[in-house]
């Protein structure tokens, strides 16, 4: 049966790192110069840079967004580290080795970053907040509706933030960038969204008839595949229920600049440029999907 609405869509924006983000601006900012506008979506998904991303659009023209991006890096002395260092993604690897399931890895990695918080001087959480409410252009929820994704790192479940949630919109993409110390809101503490399932959570749009996914991850998850999070196992879903979808991937020449280079800040406005390339040679093919 079709359980979509109908002329609904829906935008998917998925973790990556900083590149990620980047690339994510330049993807929307090449559809929109060929004239495909996406940040009209009925519904916004963001998740981990998806979400700064999300926030970002709703408040600023991808034409601003996109020169902002692709401006000179500045070289900055890194600060002195407050937090213990740990080599997360082997850390995330053995959690999800030794768990059985992905809610027993969500508990499993909950617990592991509390216990990194419980080690740490606590000052990262107001350092966190601060960069990463500067990163968006407007610190209101947009009217429109969008959706940021995190888990709770006391239960290991699902959370999902929107403007009725009476969370500060800095303070949920800050907790769904978390991938490492648990982010603080009031009592709760809270962790990447890309951890909820994987980096796209396109299940959240469910019912929305076009749903359009940019995946800077290209949907690889390290979970294992018979778990059924992976983003292709959501698109089979969505589709199974009548949606109609299209994913975008980072091309082979711009690959190198995701997963273990997310976070190379020099990465960003190459990463930016591929993006913009893509999103405008895609934008004549998408259009009738979209409109």
């Amino acid at each position: 049966m079709n359980t979509t609405s109908s002329s609904t869509r829906a935008l998917v924006l998925g973790g990556g790192g900083s590149t990620g983000n980047a690339w994510l601006i330049g993807v929307i900012t090449g559809l929109f110069a060929a004239g495909l506008d996406v940040t009209t979506a009925d519904l916004t998904i963001g998740t981990s840079a998806g979400s700064t991303a999300a926030a970002q659009i709703a408040a600023a023209s991808p034409t601003e967004l996109f020169a902002v991006t692709v401006a000179a890096v500045p070289q900055r002395q890194r600060p002195a580290p407050t937090r213990p260092v740990v080599n997360h993604m082997e850390r995330i690897g053995k959690i999800i080795a030794a768990a059985a399931d992905a809610a027993d890895v969500r508990r499993r990695l909950g617990a592991s970053a509390l216990d990194l918080d419980a080690a740490s001087d606590g000052s990262w959480h107001t350092q966190w907040r601060t960069t990463v409410a500067a990163r968006l252009p407007s610190q209101e929820w947009p009217q429109r509706k969008v959706l940021i994704t995190a888990i709770d790192a006391y239960t290991g479940e699902s959370v999902v933030f929107d403007r009725h949630s009476g969370v500060d919109l800095a303070d949920a993409v800050a907790a769904s960038c978390s991938s490492g110390l648990p982010y603080r809101i009031g009592d709760g503490r809270y962790l990447d969204g890309g951890f909820r399932s994987n980096a796209e959570n396109a299940d959240l749009a469910a019912g929305y008839e076009r749903v359009l996914v940019l995946s800077p991850f290209g949907g690889r998850s390290l979970w294992p595949q018979e778990w059924g999070t992976h983003l292709a196992t959501q698109v089979d879903e969505l589709r199974a229920g009548g949606s109609k979808v299209e994913t975008i991937f980072p091309d082979s020449k711009s690959e190198h600049m995701f997963g273990t280079n997310a976070m190379d800040l020099s990465l960003r406005p190459p990463a930016a440029r591929a993006g913009y390339d893509q999103g405008s040679g895609l934008a004549e093919r998408l259009s009738e999907f979209w409109r």
